[in-house]
């Protein structure tokens, strides 16, 4: 039987959420209609998503509106099928989300009251120490009333709150989107990189004409430590090979400085001294370098100067020569040139270089009237897959992403999942 159709959305942003059952809990505020997108940004990025909605909810909304953006039934009663069990005993779920969460439902989970489906959920949830998440919506007023205050403070080392947003007397739900990034930021794990290490290459480089005046290129280095942010966050190791970039480097990575083309790959051969799962070669490093650098500045009162250049090492080339098995990801960038020319000059790449997977795109002059935003493909020897345009972000998301599935096929081709 072919599968609900919503479920073509899952982990087109992302895999943090891979393999995780998300139980998201929709009360009846009016703020429950942001719960669609809210259940389908968690899709996006790998989560199984169940809704439980309560009868005010399913008064704003209808249940079939659940059942279309996440593909699974939604519980809005509990019968003898003990719905509750089965999604919120343990080890059932990974984790229950109440998006939007009203001062009633709050006071139900603080007090051990369970008459509604969504504070039955709660309270085998809390007993099962299942993570709860909670994002409160009410009037400003409720929210500090007393009884809400003790509430809160009562649950407060025990489940995870997010803060609302204080607008014209209401305390309004965070937007779907903060409550995405508070999820990935503290449950989002991929299985499949978990506990991997990588060695990633970002930023341009430079090459000296004397010790004042460089040639170097436009590279900021913004997509290899977006990326970098994204490998830390899915749980691998990774070491963070730097050129001069303006990006400030990643948290979480160890990051080895460095600035000309000849000590990026020196430095790639120290770390390749170990074993590493993946190497990403991120970096916007110089095709030519300086012949002979003059050791001391050039005088300015010439009309004309010659400086004649010879071409650098490509690093790229080395890898699959100091280890063999490694999954290796390269870079690809053209100009003005079409789609199919592109995805050729990859696969040219690949075969030259033995990668696995090379990342093209065109910067050409639709990437330059935006460079926020970018189109990458995602070529490998058989397929490729088209990113769209989007900010930085998503495409750093979507890179992992691609580079996740390749992984987990090829584990499960060795047997090693």
């Amino acid at each position: 039987m072919r599968e609900h159709p919503s479920f073509d959305i899952v982990s087109s942003d992302g895999s943090e959420l891979a393999g995780k059952k998300i139980i998201l809990c929709i009360t009846g505020s009016v703020a429950a209609y942001k719960a669609i997108e809210l259940a389908r940004l968690l899709m996006r990025h790998g989560g199984d998503v169940t809704c439980v909605a309560s009868k005010a909810a399913t008064d704003l909304i209808k249940p079939s509106y659940f059942k279309w953006a996440t593909g699974n039934d939604v519980i809005t009663k509990l019968t003898g099928d003990l719905e509750h069990i089965k999604v919120a005993d343990y080890k059932q779920s990974d984790l229950i989300v109440v998006y939007p969460c009203t001062a009633n439902t709050l006071g139900k989970l603080a007090n051990g009251i369970d008459d509604t489906p969504i504070s039955t959920v709660l309270s085998v949830g809390f007993g099962s120490k299942i993570p709860i998440v909670i994002s409160l919506a009410m009037h400003q007023a409720m929210y500090e009333n007393p009884a809400v205050v003790k509430n809160t403070g009562f649950l407060k080392n025990k489940v995870q709150f997010i803060a609302p947003q204080f607008v014209e007397g209401k305390a309004k739900a965070a937007e779907p989107e903060e409550v995405l990034d508070f999820v990935l930021k503290k449950y989002g794990v991929s299985s499949i990189l978990q506990g991997k290490k990588v060695l990633i290459t970002a930023g341009p480089t430079i090459e000296y004409i004397d010790p004042i005046r460089i040639i170097t290129n436009q590279s900021t280095g913004r997509t290899g430590v977006l990326l970098a942010r994204e490998l830390v966050s899915s749980g691998a190791k990774v070491i963070f090979v730097y050129g001069p970039g303006t990006e400030s480097a990643p948290k979480g990575a160890k990051v080895v400085r460095v600035k000309t083309s000849k000590e990026m790959l020196e430095a790639v051969r120290h770390e390749m001294r170990q074993r590493f799962d993946i190497v990403v070669l991120a970096a916007a490093i110089s095709d030519y370098t300086v012949e002979n650098p003059s050791n001391t500045k050039i005088k300015s009162d010439s009309d004309k100067i010659t400086v004649r250049l010879k071409k650098v090492p490509k690093i790229i080339n080395e890898i699959k020569n100091i280890q063999k098995d490694i999954f290796l990801v390269g870079f690809k960038a053209e100009t003005d040139v079409s789609q199919e020319k592109l995805i050729a000059l990859s696969r040219k790449k690949l075969q030259e270089s033995h990668a696995d997977l090379i990342i093209a795109n065109d910067i050409g002059k639709k990437y330059r009237k935006n460079p926020d935003q970018n189109n990458v493909i995602a070529v490998d020897p058989k397929k490729e897959t088209v990113s769209g345009w989007k900010d930085k972000e998503k495409i750093a998301r979507f890179i992992c992403s691609e580079i996740e599935k390749r992984m987990g096929f090829r584990q499960f081709l060795t047997g090693s999942i």
